[in-house]
């Protein structure tokens, strides 16, 4: 387990959400705690259910909690894959809209349990990186029409050239 391992609230799809996160991304479920049979506190799910599920994305450990109905997911928090290519982001994109996700502007996408999640390619990244505030400005003008991120685009706009 990491250090620090960012910890997911789900209302009893704590499982089931970890090994969707593992088959999308080649993660792995690693570990999966249960609440007691007989639980001195109040608990939102039965004794014997499952309490707390740790899995691994791209050697990151994360937790995913069944905490019950009172916390969802909003895009206060996302999560930012650095995906090294268009075909790589676009695989990402296709897995996490075609099972109930949704796309939302500017290459956000939200995934059937609710979480956020960024998908951006490596050469955007670098564009932003580079200082360039003209480039930046003219790379984010044409995000701001964009769903799924057009890394080409993105990096001709960031050129200066015609799309």
């Amino acid at each position: 387990m990491d250090k620090i391992s960012p910890c997911l609230w789900f209302d009893g799809q704590a499982e089931e959400a970890a090994h969707y996160y593992a088959s999308v991304f080649g993660g792995s479920v690693d570990h999966v705690s249960y609440y007691p049979e007989v639980n001195p506190s109040p608990s939102p799910l039965p004794g014997g259910s499952v309490l707390l599920v740790e899995f691994s994305l791209f050697g990151q450990s994360y937790q995913a909690l069944n905490g019950g109905p009172q916390f969802t997911f909003d895009e206060a928090i996302s999560l930012s894959v650095a995906c090294a290519d268009q075909a790589e982001l676009d695989g990402y994109f296709d897995r996490l809209t075609g099972d109930g996700g949704t796309a939302g502007p500017c290459g956000w996408v939200t995934d059937k349990y609710g979480l956020s999640w960024q998908l951006v390619t490596r050469q955007i990244m670098d564009n932003y990186h580079s200082g360039d505030r003209a480039g930046i400005a003219r790379m984010m003008q044409a995000m701001m029409v964009m769903q799924k991120l057009d890394s080409g685009a993105m990096h001709a706009a960031f050129l200066g050239e015609a799309a």
